[in-house]
């Protein structure tokens, strides 16, 4: 694989992150260029994956979150803001989580460097959005669904590259 895509960037990168639900709502982080993404982030070598998605929400949401159970798993080819242009290959862990019944959307004491707000969205409102990374505007609406429904079932959701033509 790495042959077919020479603008990858070498190391495999695991994200945590958390999807977040209530009152058919999403929370999302908005970040710079109108672009929302999932709270999380990269795993530390050393780190379990569940304390890689606590740091990143406290860091990102300004709080812990509850009950995290994994929901889906996949590969990301996202692409960088470099010269030369590259691409990161990340294997995105998914989790389910609470949050805190008295919380309130803002932005933790040490957010994402392009986060601009936390809020939570309307979920029929997800496919006018723009996503980082891209596959979560097709990705999400169906997880979600399958979430509200109860289902938490553990899936591999495939492959996915911000670039269609990789």
């Amino acid at each position: 694989m790495p042959g077919l895509l020479p603008d990858l960037l070498p190391e495999v990168r695991n994200t945590a992150r958390a999807l977040i639900l209530r009152d058919h709502q999403v929370l999302l982080l908005l970040k710079q260029g109108g672009r929302y993404a999932l709270p999380g982030g990269a795993q530390d070598t050393g780190e379990a994956l569940e304390d890689a998605l606590q740091r990143e929400c406290l860091e990102e949401i300004g709080t812990h979150v509850d009950e995290p159970a994994l929901v889906t798993v996949c590969d990301v080819f996202k692409r960088k803001d470099t010269l030369p242009p590259s691409r990161r290959h990340l294997v995105d862990f998914i989790f389910l989580c609470r949050l805190p019944a008295d919380y309130v959307p803002g932005n933790g004491p040490r957010p994402d460097k392009r986060q601009l707000d936390v809020c939570w969205v309307d979920v029929e409102a997800l496919p006018e959005l723009t996503f980082t990374p891209e596959y979560l505007s097709t990705w999400l609406p169906p997880l979600i669904r399958a979430a509200e429904q109860g289902s938490t079932t553990v899936a591999y959701a495939g492959a996915f590259h911000d670039d269609p033509t990789a």
